[in-house]
């Protein structure tokens, strides 16, 4: 089991090989048990339980696999604040690689009700998340809405074919020097998104393997190459004063998802580009 604490400061994230239980989930990311709405929220505010919807998804074979919450600057918000758990389904778990549905809610209004569909890599701790072009579901605090949570997740579920074949596409297409330094190029762009100030780190140090299985030249590998290199940090570069620096870590939940989904949707277009 390894738990972490870069996702945000002071703010763990548990991650296992293993199901969860409720105490580990509850010791990391109390607010998925909050009883009610935040104090905050109107009469008009549907509340979503995350632990009730937790509760179905098991019956229905999910089990979750890592949980996080955001920190919080005004305790009182700490059981209620948004919260992102990830889940695999049984029949989806395999051999390198595990589809999971994400699951985003919060109980003060911080967030609507979202799943997304994801993938996770075994060999390196570290989850994908997948674009536009796939199941995102969202369900506002609003009306009857316990009948869309769990149709949600199947739908969810439905997408990760897309998510697979997309996959084995990219593996099939091999990228040149050129190709491979353009897409670390528009990675690079999608996270600091400042064309009037130098990037802190090169195309190259985004390209560079961290393991000796992920040198390969396949769209796939160079995809989980620079995803991993950007969303982990801790690459050595210089500010825009020439200060020198490590690259940080994408620690929010949002920052994460955003630029998660922003490389799946660089590297789609690439491999729409080579088809």
């Amino acid at each position: 089991m390894q738990l972490a604490s870069r996702f945000a400061p002071r703010s763990p994230i548990l991650r296992a090989d293993r199901p969860l239980s409720d105490d580990q989930i509850r010791a990391v990311a109390p607010s998925i048990f909050a009883e009610a709405a935040h104090e905050s929220r109107s009469q008009r505010y549907s509340y979503i339980p995350t632990a009730a919807v937790l509760a179905e998804l098991r019956g229905e074979g999910f089990q979750p696999f890592m949980v996080c919450q955001t920190r919080v600057r005004h305790e009182d918000r700490r059981e209620f604040t948004k919260h992102m758990i990830r889940l695999r389904h049984a029949s989806q778990i395999n051999g390198d690689e595990a589809n999971e549905v994400i699951l985003l809610n919060s109980h003060d209004g911080t967030s609507a009700y979202q799943m997304l569909s994801g993938m996770f890599r075994f060999v390196c701790h570290n989850g994908l998340v997948c674009g536009d072009t796939f199941a995102d579901i969202r369900v506002h605090h609003k009306g009857n809405v316990a009948g869309q949570v769990i149709e949600g997740a199947y739908e969810v579920l439905k997408g990760f074919e897309h998510v697979q074949e997309s996959r084995d596409a990219m593996r099939t297409i091999t990228l040149d020097d050129g190709e491979a330094t353009l897409l670390a190029r528009s990675a690079l762009t999608l996270k600091y998104d400042s064309p009037d100030k130098p990037l802190p780190i090169t195309e190259e140090q985004v390209l560079m393997p961290r393991r000796y299985d992920d040198r390969r030249r396949d769209l796939w590998s160079v995809f989980n190459r620079v995803q991993e290199n950007l969303v982990k940090g801790g690459l050595s570069g210089r500010s825009a004063n020439g200060h020198r620096q490590r690259t940080r870590a994408v620690q929010g939940i949002d920052q994460n998802v955003r630029l998660n989904r922003a490389l799946w949707m660089l590297a789609e277009g690439m491999r729409q580009l080579k088809a």
